[in-house]
């Protein structure tokens, strides 16, 4: 998939903490008050197990985060050992919406997990969406339970 002009994919950085990350996650679901303390502690979380957390970003021309999605690789026992990727986190910023950087983000991640071995990639989303994902070569081929504990 081919981004406006100006426009990359890349990692997530630590100074995207400044650069509307949060604002951007926002428009998924409730984030809550992150310091940048706490997302610098996060961050580092992530860089020190970067075998299972693959943040990315979308940047427009000016370089502030406009979209943004997560691959989480969980090794199994099943499968001969093998890899399971997770696609969660997908959020384009409203401003940014109609630009196919959701499209291009799942499509990504999709194939970050293809090259880091897993033998299939998986993701929730809300009933709305399933025609979004179905585009993109995902099939519904179950259903997500859960038990919250807020």
């Amino acid at each position: 998939m081919t981004l406006p002009e100006g426009y990359s994919l890349r990692k997530l950085k630590e100074s995207d903490y400044d650069n509307q990350y949060i604002d951007t996650l926002k428009v998924l679901t409730t984030v809550g008050e992150i310091s940048s303390s706490q997302f610098s502690d996060l961050f580092k979380h992530w860089e020190a197990n970067s075998s299972i957390y693959h943040p990315y970003v979308i940047t427009n021309s000016v370089g502030s985060v406009v979209s943004t999605g997560m691959l989480l690789v969980e090794k199994k026992l099943i499968h001969g050992c093998g890899s399971v990727g997770h696609i969660e986190d997908i959020s384009v910023a409203s401003s940014e919406q109609g630009k196919r950087l959701g499209s291009t983000m799942v499509a990504h991640l999709a194939e970050l997990s293809k090259e880091l071995g897993c033998y299939k990639v998986i993701l929730d989303c809300s009933e709305h969406n399933v025609k979004f994902y179905e585009k993109g070569g995902f099939k519904n081929e179950g259903v997500e339970m859960c038990k919250r504990f807020d």
